[in-house]
């Protein structure tokens, strides 16, 4: 009766009340924690969708990291003292952009990673060479990806005519 509705109503406008909450608190959020939120992470295999999301990331948010990946417009300003060459840090306005943008790419970088391969990549000191090391183990082989089609393809027709290859049969005919 009468206790179950208030019940009822109580449930309602309990998770009312949350999901109000939830939602003021989320576009209360600043935008750079909001799209570290949407990063897309990198399924290892899935490199291609990865990057090309990855890339829609950084259209959407800030285009000019993505161009510091691309271009490698990391530049560290130095000078000599008593023949060493010495870091400096950065005076002008631009500088002080280029180095900032530098970290935000090489950071969102490292943050759409896996995390049991965050430290393997985070020596990488710039977004450009850091990208490069990312496409070099991830994304794998054409050849081999190639080679394994074809196989596939051949395994099929075999299903076709009904002749039946147990996986083992499949996995040394491959290798």
């Amino acid at each position: 009766g009468i206790r179950a509705i208030w019940r009822t109503l109580l449930k309602k406008t309990t998770f009312l009340h949350t999901r109000l909450t939830f939602s003021i608190s989320i576009d209360s959020l600043s935008p750079q924690v909001v799209s570290a939120a949407k990063l897309p992470i990198l399924n290892l295999n899935e490199f291609d969708l990865w990057k090309m999301r990855i890339e829609q990331n950084f259209f959407m948010t800030d285009y000019s990291l993505w161009e510091v990946i691309l271009n490698g417009d990391y530049y560290v300003p130095t000078r000599i003292v008593e023949g060493v060459i010495q870091p400096v840090a950065p005076t002008t306005a631009e500088q002080k952009l280029a180095i900032k943008n530098e970290l935000k790419a090489r950071g969102t970088l490292l943050m759409a990673l896996p995390d049991k391969h965050k430290l393997k990549f985070n020596s990488y000191k710039d977004a450009k060479t850091l990208m490069e090391a990312i496409k070099k183990i991830f994304r794998g082989n054409t050849e081999l990806d190639q080679i394994h089609k074809r196989l596939q393809n051949l395994v099929n027709q075999l299903e076709i005519h009904r002749v039946s290859l147990s996986q083992e049969d499949v996995n040394l005919k491959f290798l």
